[in-house]
């Protein structure tokens, strides 16, 4: 009787002493819960940064896909990938024996032509010098005699004119460079046959002019009216770290993209041929003085897969709105959506912060 009190007190206590690591437990959580105040702040109106940081890439200056303009087999190449060459500098020969054929058929017509508008000249100038004596010659006879030679001088001028037309394809079986520059790609060896294509299809040879390039820099919607273009740009290339280049935008697309940006370009002189097209940089675009933007801070702005957005607060109760993020500063980042400076919001905004929720 005495071990059965013993285990019935033991397992009172027991049970008394998780009951009291329980509660208090609950109660903690509940307290703190209920004294947790909102951070709230509100939407700053202040002047853009000095410059905006974008990404650019280098282009070539000038490039240009050779084709064929007339199908034949490749003769001789005198160039390869790599090779510096001059304006007017011979880079293939194609070799087409067909338009020899073409050519010597069209001489032969040209001259069967002209000896037959030589025969109507002459028979005309014979009627016409007969014509002078009364009655020799009727009026009649003499105009078509000059009709019949104006008929065969043309014809003769026509296969003049197809006896060139067939020279200048032949000229076409020479390629030449349009510009000066580097060869960069060379598709073709000799014996391959080629043929005219489209864009689409692979060209003979890939001429790039690198001694100036293009850096293109994609401006944002948003920042587009906020370029100062008259103020110099910066801009330093991943692949030289530590080297500052200045220059000033050289031309601007006026039009928004695909990506909906306006596409500048800076004119880079490439002195020592040390960059090269492809390289990625970044520049730092000058903004006019005047232009202002609305900033929040960092944290306020709610990030998840379908939306970006930042919890306001009006008369107590949470509201979500949508924005873009620009420029993301220290503390601050810039934003573009339905806000007006002074607005609340709230800056440890969650997910978990419903439209409609109350905010203390």
């Amino acid at each position: 009787m005495k071990s059965k009190l013993i285990i019935l007190g033991a397992l009172s206590c027991f049970l008394a002493a998780c009951g009291g690591t329980e509660k208090p437990v609950d109660l903690t959580e509940t307290k703190s819960t209920k004294n947790q105040k909102a951070d709230i702040g509100t939407v700053t109106e202040k002047a853009l940064s000095s410059n905006a940081r974008l990404p650019g890439q280098l282009v070539p200056f000038n490039e240009v896909n050779l084709f064929p303009k007339a199908n034949g087999f490749v003769k001789e190449i005198f160039v390869d990938r790599g090779s510096e060459v001059r304006k007017g500098q011979l880079l293939l020969l194609l070799e087409a024996p067909e338009m020899e054929s073409q050519l010597q058929a069209a001489n032969s017509r040209y001259l069967q032509a002209q000896e037959t508008a030589t025969a109507t000249k002459e028979k005309y100038n014979r009627l016409k010098q007969a014509a002078s004596e009364p009655g020799s010659v009727s009026p009649l006879e003499l105009d078509n005699a000059a009709a019949r030679m104006r008929a065969d001088n043309a014809i003769a001028q026509a296969e003049k004119s197809n006896v060139q037309s067939v020279k200048t394809m032949q000229g076409y079986l020479s390629v030449y460079a349009p510009f000066d520059g580097t060869i960069t790609q060379r598709n073709v060896s000799p014996g391959a046959l080629v043929a005219p294509g489209k864009s689409t299809d692979q060209p003979m040879l890939v001429l790039q002019d690198t001694r100036k390039l293009r850096l293109e820099v994609a401006i944002p919607e948003d920042y587009v009216d906020k370029v100062d273009l008259k103020q110099p740009v910066k801009f330093t290339f991943n692949a030289i770290p530590g080297v500052e280049h200045t220059a000033r935008i050289s031309r601007s697309a006026n039009t928004l993209g695909g990506m909906r940006s306006e596409l500048v370009e800076i004119d880079v002189i490439n002195h020592k041929d040390e960059l090269k097209p492809g390289m990625y940089a970044e520049v730092k675009i000058p903004m006019l003085s005047g232009a202002k933007s609305l900033l929040v801070p960092t944290g306020a702005i709610v990030r998840s897969t379908e939306r970006r957005y930042v919890v306001t607060i009006d008369n107590g109760k949470a509201k979500l709105v949508d924005v873009k993020e620009g420029l993301v500063g220290k503390d601050d980042t810039e934003v573009f959506g339905n806000l007006k400076p002074g607005d609340k919001i709230l800056n440890n905004a969650n997910d978990e912060v419903k439209d409609g929720d109350t905010i203390r």
